[in-house]
Parts: C-alpha cells; structure tokens; sequence
C-alpha cells in the first residue's frame, strides 16, 4: 500500500529516497526510472478509429489443451481424443468440448481460429502480447528494457486512450506475480516505462493452505479473491495531497539534475497523470466490483479470474482501451497440464471459462459493447495430441487456438483447420503476428507502424504479422 503520510527525514538531497520510491510506486504505469522520450513520425503514431474502442485479451497462461476445448478429434484414437465428448453449437457442424455449454451458443456470433502455431515453447506471454516468438524462454523469465512492446503499450503510444481513465490495465496482476517474477510480455519495453500498463495487485485464498508444489494439479483448489489496485486504495491525508505540487517540483528538480534532455518534463507528467488518476471518481469507480449486484458477481463467478473478467467489462465500459486478464495464480491456477489434465479441465478450468466468457460477451451485448469491444482468448502454446502417462497433454506451441468475438471480427467464422490429430494446422496457419497485425488493424493502428528500439533503430510493431483478412466482417 502506498503511504505519503509521515514526515521525511531528508537526506543531503533535500529528498528521501523513501519518498522518491513512494511518489515513483504512484506512476500507475511503471517505476520511476527516467528515460529519454521516443519519437515516431506523427503520422504512423497516430490511430484512426477503428472498429473495435477497447480490447479484452483473456490469456489462458500456462496453454490451454485445444484438443479438449475448441478443437475435438472424436474420430481419433482414446489416446488423441481424450476423455471428453464433442457437442453441438450454434454454428451448424461445428463442435466443441461437452464442457463449454454456455460458450457453444455464442459460436454462431464468434470466430474461431483453430490453427496458431509458432515455435516459442515458453510460458513466458511475450508471444502472446507482442506477437514475437524469436525469444528464449529462460532469459524471457525477466522483462527487459530491450524487449519489444505490448499491444496495449503500442496503442497507448499511438494515443488511443480517454481522459481520466487509464488506457492499458492489467489483471490480476503482472505476469509471474505467483513465482516471483516479472515475465516479458506486457510492458512498453523500448519504448518506455511510461508505457507499461497499470497493474493491478492480488493476493488468492484458498479453502484450505497450499503445499507448495504439491497442489500444482490440485483440482479442488480454486483461487479465491479479487484484483485490487494500490494506487487507488493508498492512505493519502489531506496534507499529503496539498503536498502534491510541491513533491512534484521536488522531484522535476531532482530529474533536471540528472538529465538536462526533457526527462524531469515526462516524469512530471507521468506523476501528474498518476494523481489525476487518484482523485479520478471515474476510475476509482471502475475498479470497484461492490458496486456490481451480488446476483451479476456469482454469475462470474468469485473466484480470482471470474473477478477479473467482470472488471475487464467495468473498465471498457468507462472507458479503457486495452485490458488484459493473465490466468495466472498459485496452485492450480494455471492452464499447464502436464498431470491430471481432465480433472483439471472438467472441474475447474472449463467451467471457469465457460461460466465467465459467457457471461462477458451476453453482459457486453446487452449493454451495447460489443460490437465495439474485442474479446479474444488464447494462450501460450496448445498441448500435445498424445496423452502422457500422468494423464496429462505436454508443450506444443505447433498447434493451437483463438477464440475473437465482437470489435469488427466475422461471426459464424471458423479459420483454418488442424490435421486429423490435431498437432500441425492443415489449412490457413495462423501466427502470434498474424494475431497482433490484426488487432492493431481492428483498433485503428496501422499495422505497418514502426517505431524506435533503444537504438534508434526502426521496429514495425506487427513482428512481421499481416491482418487475417478472413476472419474481418
């Protein structure tokens, strides 16, 4: 929790470095390292409207087994098709896994992309939320000031974005919060801290107290809780926020002092912008799930990822442009099951889904959002066509799925399809570029857009991709 109530000792700066940590933990996009700002031609960093306001990234971390969800193979052997039976749709001849009722009647007003694949066999989300998949998956444990940017860090930078409303969220918390770690994928990387996304804080409970890894594939485990943001919640008295300009010309002065290039003028106004944020009843609103009826909040659920997903509606819904929900918590809050994979599946991972996914896309269209609003789900990488000897599926980035709704996407649309074991795409192969390209296009970026590594050195921000023009309506 963020504190600027007692009085500082003052070093021979004139400025605690307490109080530098502290105003610096208040930019509510990123720490309060200072950098040079980045430039890009005016008219590549701009957006134009796009079809799609805002942005719901659902990653299931850890990868989601398509063979057991959106891509059932009941003619394959027991040990490809699994445990699980297909149903039917809304989408005539189009099957999904018995454990997805709720999201089966969407199919018709969905597309379904059945054929990602890449050769990024991590669990670091760098893939999934910048689209490049040259990376190394030990050395991806950590972000990088080097690392390539976030879709919502690289639509905040084109300008997409409202007022009093933070333009990039994201849920529970940063990936690799669970392990300590602080995993490539979400920040703005070369571009800047400035960029990174507000992240929210979690703590799970769990019904009974963890063993460590032991409850790794624990079915019966569910995380209980809610995303909470710091920022917003910081014991601020009256007098530490009469002390607002004067911590600010504090800090400018300090920042002109290390940097005479127009650094102390970006820190200044990310602080601003961190405590217009703070006394924004506006965002303050969005981020509060009491104000939602008890009867809404059981539909999606209270546990961590069903919090999420109802506050991602809250967010866009006033406002924020781009939001996403890493699945990522103690336990068995995760989607990598190398053990118990059905179990896993049937008793907490697929209903979780189902349950809150539905709910999200009936909640934005009753209210008129999503048209307006997209909503994709996917994951790191799919799982192995052959189960294992601990009924689990392994890594297998070959072949996977995304699942879009909504923001400008074709409904009804299936794109590509797998082999007959479901392990290699057989038509239409689909890229985390391709994804990405797509994305910038449906929010208005152009997809051709470069922008500068620390270098200098010109970045298209689509990693090579180009927009799937297939699954567009």
């Amino acid at each position: 929790m963020l504190r600027i109530l007692a009085k500082p000792t003052s070093a021979c700066d004139g400025l605690t470095r307490r109080e530098v940590l502290r105003a610096g933990a208040l930019s509510l996009f990123g720490g309060l390292t200072i950098t040079a700002p980045l430039t890009a031609t005016g008219q590549q960093a701009s957006a134009k409207p796009g079809k799609a306001r805002s942005v719901i990234l659902l990653d299931l971390f850890g990868g989601p087994s398509h063979l057991d969800m959106f891509d059932p193979k009941p003619d394959a052997p027991r040990e490809i098709r699994g445990e699980f039976a297909p149903i039917s749709t809304a989408l005539s001849s189009v099957r999904v896994c018995e454990h997805l009722p709720r999201v089966a009647r969407w199919l018709n007003r969905t597309c379904l992309i059945r054929t990602l694949s890449h050769g990024y066999n991590s669990h670091n989300p760098y893939a999934v939320m910048t689209g490049f998949t040259g990376g190394n998956d030990v050395q991806d444990y950590y972000s990088r000031p080097t690392d390539h940017p976030s879709m919502g860090s690289v639509c905040q930078y084109a300008g997409l974005g409202r007022p009093g409303i933070p333009p990039y969220v994201m849920l529970p918390a940063h990936p690799g919060y669970s392990q300590g770690l602080r995993r490539c994928g979400p920040y703005g990387g070369y571009l800047g801290n400035q960029y990174n996304p507000l992240f929210a804080t979690c703590e799970p409970h769990f019904a009974k107290p963890l063993k460590g890894d032991q409850d790794f594939y624990d079915h019966t485990l569910v995380p209980l809780g809610e995303p909470r943001l710091p920022s917003l919640q910081a014991a601020l008295t009256a007098d530490a926020l009469d002390h607002r300009k004067t911590l600010l010309q504090q800090l400018d002065g300090q920042a002109a002092r290390l940097d005479a290039s127009g650094s102390a003028a970006q820190m200044s106004r990310r602080q601003r912008q961190a405590f217009d944020l703070l006394l924004s009843s506006k965002a303050r609103s969005a981020f509060d799930l009491e104000k939602e009826p008890p009867g809404v909040r059981d539909r999606y659920g209270r546990d961590v990822f069903g919090s999420c997903v109802l506050m991602a509606r809250r967010l866009v819904e006033a406002g924020v442009t781009f939001v996403t929900i890493h699945t990522e918590a103690k336990g068995p809050g995760h989607w990598d099951t190398h053990e118990n994979n059905f179990n896993l599946l049937k008793h907490f991972l697929l209903p979780f889904l189902d349950r809150a996914l539905a709910m999200l896309l009936e909640d934005l269209s009753d209210r008129g959002l999503l048209d307006s609003t997209l909503v994709v789900v996917m994951g790191d990488m799919g799982r192995t066509p052959r189960i294992n000897g601990k009924a689990g599926r392994d890594h297998w980035p070959q072949c996977g799925f995304c699942f879009l709704a909504g923001g400008g996407v074709k409904s009804g649309h299936v794109h590509g399809a797998s082999d007959k074991q479901g392990a290699y795409p057989h038509s239409n192969p689909v890229s985390p570029a391709d994804l990405v390209a797509t994305i910038y296009h449906l929010v208005g970026v152009n997809p051709e857009m470069t922008v500068p590594d620390l270098t200098g050195r010109p970045i298209a921000v689509n990693r090579g991709g180009s927009v799937i023009d297939g699954v567009l309506a």
